[in-house]
């Protein structure tokens, strides 16, 4: 077995962890390097690490924690709402060690931004990934029973904004497709029906293009909002459903280019949020898959 043996075999959950981490593939991609030369550097001391599974998502683990204290205070000066990158449907390297594929869906991922970088490690390696707490209590440094506390914590974070009832995958992609219709054919009450009366828009346009600068919230204003933004679309628009992170999502071109992905939250009763992803710089994923260009592997791999 070569040095690089058991980092490629962990690769596809090493980067899962992190993408759920740190919420860009940029940002996963270099958790993902960094701990290959780290591990590169250690294999080459002769060190003996008996379990390279345990030490590779140790590192990559401490890693996102560094990087979340850092992007914590980037996200605060973004200029609106941060979302997560979204993906075209579901990346391998994701779908292999997914433990819960919900967790891939960018209302998911949002909602791990209200969590501290450490509730989000604990939460997604106990609960998601299936880590053991003593074993996550060695990752972040804590000891079990405080982990205990710490998911007790996140858990009661996260189930306090996700929907109580949430829509099946036939009802979701029944209110894609209505969604989809109604919005292009300009059919405001068709529209308002797929809408719960809370339902909020989150327009992520990084201060690059033009993007809502605060949520839009409630039925009759989200109607209007984007019922505008389809009225003074350029010509040579298109919409067309995929899939985004796992779940129906609808990608917008302009003249064959992505310029937007939508993604939803549903409930049983209709979608309760909406995620405009514009920031260009956001999209090149998204891009790439719908091209079939796939994005370059680590150099180092």
């Amino acid at each position: 077995m070569t040095d690089a043996e058991p980092f490629l075999q962990y690769r596809p959950l090493l980067f899962s962890i992190a993408y759920r981490m740190l919420g860009t593939v940029a940002d996963a991609e270099d958790a993902v390097q960094e701990t290959y030369l780290r591990w590169r550097r250690t294999r080459d001391t002769t060190e003996e690490i008996r379990s390279p599974k345990a030490w590779l998502t140790t590192t990559l683990s401490r890693i996102c924690l560094d990087q979340l204290g850092s992007a914590r205070v980037k996200r605060e000066q973004y200029i609106g709402p941060w979302l997560p990158e979204p993906m075209a449907g579901v990346a391998p390297d994701i779908a292999e060690t997914a433990a819960d594929s919900d967790s891939l869906s960018l209302a998911f991922l949002v909602l791990l931004e209200s969590l501290s970088p450490k509730e989000r490690a604990v939460f997604l390696l106990h609960d998601v990934f299936g880590y053991g707490f003593a074993e996550v209590g060695d990752i972040v440094g804590e000891s079990e029973t405080y982990c205990r506390q710490i998911a007790k914590r996140a858990r009661a974070a996260m189930a306090e904004r996700r929907p109580r009832y949430a829509a099946d995958p036939a009802r979701r992609d029944q209110l894609t497709t209505q969604f989809l219709r109604t919005i292009t054919e300009g059919d405001m009450q068709g529209l308002i029906a797929t809408l719960t009366d809370d339902v909020t828009v989150y327009s992520d346009g990084g201060g690059k293009t033009f993007a809502a600068r605060k949520p839009v919230i409630g039925r009759d204003k989200v109607a209007l909002f984007l019922t505008n933004i389809m009225r003074l679309a350029p010509k040579g628009t298109r919409l067309q459903i995929e899939l985004i992170n796992g779940q129906p999502g609808i990608v917008t071109f302009v003249d064959g280019a992505v310029y937007n992905v939508v993604t939803f939250d549903f409930d049983e009763s209709g979608i309760r949020a909406i995620y405009i992803v514009v920031n260009p710089d956001k999209l090149g994923p998204v891009a790439a898959r719908l091209s079939g260009d796939q994005p370059p592997a680590p150099t180092a791999i």
